[in-house]
């Protein structure tokens, strides 16, 4: 057996590698697959196939659309540089989670909304908003998905095979371009839930082999507060002192909720902070809610929520205490502290945590198994990465640059959305240092930082849209443009400064940094809220005939609504049908040109005269309504069971 903390590349036997490429040929095979398969079908056909999901696969999606590779790495990272205290980032989700099956979702479906700008513009009219919240999601997606996915699947690549991290995400994005141009990401829906379920399977025996390594759970209880690295004193002839605290793991390491002041996640921030900015990921992010729409029924959408909650349990059992686990086997790599021991490692200096999951796959796992670990943790990491550039240049196509250009054509829309990818994929390139430094080097800290700084005013906007009847447009507006620059007056220095470490502390003032940012979010959230009702109780109301089932107090509401947003949808229609009525002249001058005008007086029906039919039904059969309420309260009392008892 090798040594625990030699470091030696670990997958490099023909079992591994045999099950990495077999691993990848099915993938690409089910991709060509599924791309002949998808062709011969529509695209009408595959999206109105909606809405007849039930509440499995709903709570599954959801689950699955959650957990990427970037929570593996960085839950067990930071599990392993300072405790379980990050576990209550996944387990403040239960109750979340409930709030969007039981407030949220039913507004949206009376709503009769697919996205969640077309919510906002349906309730307060105007396009700005919507503008603000593309532009805004956008650089969410760089800053805390492309990049940190990129980043997490880099760090699975350097523990295993020992490349250069760098190299390893252009091999990654090569792949990813490959997988995504041979039907990868029409192959996602065949492909999501088979690796989640490998992921959770693969996870779970990966946690019990590390448990075994290391004794039991008893055994982590005791060994965890001893795991120091044996090097502590820098070779280097430069002027630092590194105290005990920077390598000692911390003493409230088993605990959830942690002093207020001093503690790295302290109470307060965990307990309502975590819970801003997951109102904001689970109850307003388009592919959280999407999935939920989707569903056959609202009771379906309320029993997927449950699932899903249930679901989020497992995080601190299969990556938390398993980073925990890490650091107690290879305390000299995952807790290492000397700047130049740290570079040699894992190629930063502010410390090592995020090698513990992929240290302990390449290390723990038996022959074979490792290798399909590691494919899975990959093919999950791109079928995400494949996905993201997808939606974020179909946003940025559709929701921007037609703003900027309306007569673009359709090619040139497809020529920017291609080209938009390659900007964002150099942007998150770049942006890779930041994520490697930032809140010393724990990934998890550092996605929920800048969440923490972007994300409160848009869950403060949607909170008081779907809850309050008084909030407009100009409020909802200025709200956010508060926040954000109220949001930006924080992490713009703390990024120019650094977070620093425990070794080299950031010089960023104390007035602007020294609060924590999840107490951060809280303010940040309680200011754009008292803005938004001060500005909309300064200037006219909307009227009741505008809101019908758009606020939750109207949900029922039988009473014929007039949307805001009516005009402005006619235009955009108006201006995309006259390029196609000129192509279609043009091409059928001289034949079937009476066909073609009945068929375009058709569609022109068709697109003015979008009346329902009738009003979207949101009942729920009484038996199932009160079997899937009384779930939720089973899932509650779990959940304050387990925060009791690990507070």
């Amino acid at each position: 057996m090798e040594n625990p903390s030699s470091g030696k590349v670990t997958i490099s036997n023909p079992a591994d590698i045999t099950v990495i490429v077999g691993y990848f040929i099915m993938v690409m095979s089910v991709g060509i697959w599924s791309m002949f398969r998808i062709n011969r079908g529509t695209v009408g056909g595959y999206f109105l196939a909606g809405r007849t999901m039930t509440w499995w696969p709903v709570g599954a999606s959801l689950f699955a659309s959650n957990i990427g590779s970037g929570h593996f790495v960085g839950l067990a990272g930071t599990g392993a540089a300072s405790g379980i205290a990050v576990g209550g980032f996944e387990w403040n989700a239960l109750f979340i989670v409930l709030l969007l099956g039981w407030l949220f979702v039913p507004v949206y479906l009376t709503a009769e909304v697919i996205t969640m700008p077309e919510y906002l513009k349906k309730r307060f009219g105007g396009t700005r908003i919507s503008l603000y919240l593309s532009v805004i999601s956008l650089f969410l997606y760089i800053f805390t998905k492309i990049s940190v996915d990129m980043f997490s699947g880099a760090v699975f690549i350097q523990q295993a095979l020992g490349w250069n991290i760098y190299v390893a995400v252009i091999s990654l994005l090569l792949i990813t371009a490959l997988y995504t141009v041979t039907g990868g990401l029409a192959a996602l829906m065949y492909t999501d839930t088979f690796q989640t379920v490998v992921i959770i399977a693969g996870a779970f025996v990966l946690t019990g082999f590390s448990f075994a390594q290391v004794g039991g759970y008893d055994a982590l209880l005791a060994k965890y507060s001893s795991a120091m690295p044996s090097n502590f004193s820098s070779m280097e002839p430069q002027s630092y002192n590194i105290s005990p605290e920077c390598y000692t793991p911390r003493q409230d390491a088993f605990n959830l909720l942690r002093d207020p002041t001093t503690g790295d996640l302290p109470w307060p921030g965990v307990v309502f902070g975590i819970a801003i900015v997951g109102g904001w990921y689970w109850c307003t992010d388009q592919v959280i809610v999407q999935r939920c729409l989707a569903a056959r029924s609202l009771t379906h959408v309320k029993a997927g929520c449950i699932m899903c909650g249930y679901l989020k349990l497992l995080p601190m059992f299969l990556m938390v205490f398993p980073g925990m686990i890490s650091r107690v086997l290879y305390p000299d790599e995952v807790g290492c502290v000397v700047p130049e021991v740290c570079k040699r490692v894992c190629g930063t200096e502010v410390g090592c945590s995020n090698i513990a999951y992929p240290k302990l796959v390449v290390s723990v796992m038996p022959n074979g198994l490792r290798g399909l670990m590691l494919a899975v943790m990959l093919a999950a990491l791109m079928s995400s990465l494949a996905s993201i550039f997808n939606s974020s240049s179909t946003l940025f196509t559709m929701d921007i640059w037609t703003r900027i250009r309306p007569q673009a054509t359709e090619r040139e829309l497809i020529i920017v959305g291609r080209v938009w990818v390659l900007c964002i994929v150099a942007i998150s390139i770049c942006w890779i240092p930041v994520v490697q430094a930032a809140q010393s080097g724990q990934l998890f800290d550092y996605i929920q930082s800048v969440s923490s700084y972007l994300a409160p005013p848009i869950a403060s906007v949607f909170l008081l849209a779907v809850f309050v009847k008084r909030v407009n447009e100009t409020g909802a507006f200025w709200g956010l443009i508060g926040g954000l620059v109220m949001g930006l007056c924080r992490m713009l220095p703390e990024f120019w400064f650094g977070t620093g470490s425990c070794i080299f502390p950031s010089s960023c003032p104390f007035l602007v940094c020294g609060v924590h940012y999840l107490h951060f979010g809280i303010i940040l959230f309680f200011c754009t809220s008292v803005l938004v009702l001060v500005v909309s109780h300064c200037t006219e109301p909307i009227d009741d005939q505008h809101l019908h089932r758009l606020v939750f107090s109207l949900r029922h509401s039988k009473e014929e609504r007039m949307d805001l947003d009516w005009e402005q949808e006619e235009k955009g229609r108006v201006a995309q049908r006259e390029p196609e009525e000129r192509a279609r002249e043009k091409n059928h001058r001289d034949s079937g040109a009476e066909e073609e005008e009945k068929s375009g007086s058709q569609a022109h029906e068709q697109g003015t005269l979008e009346v329902p039919e009738k009003l979207p039904d949101i009942s729920e059969d009484p038996l199932w309504k009160n079997t899937v309420d009384a779930n939720a309260l089973i899932m509650m009392a779990v959940a304050v069971f387990l925060w009791g008892y690990y507070a």
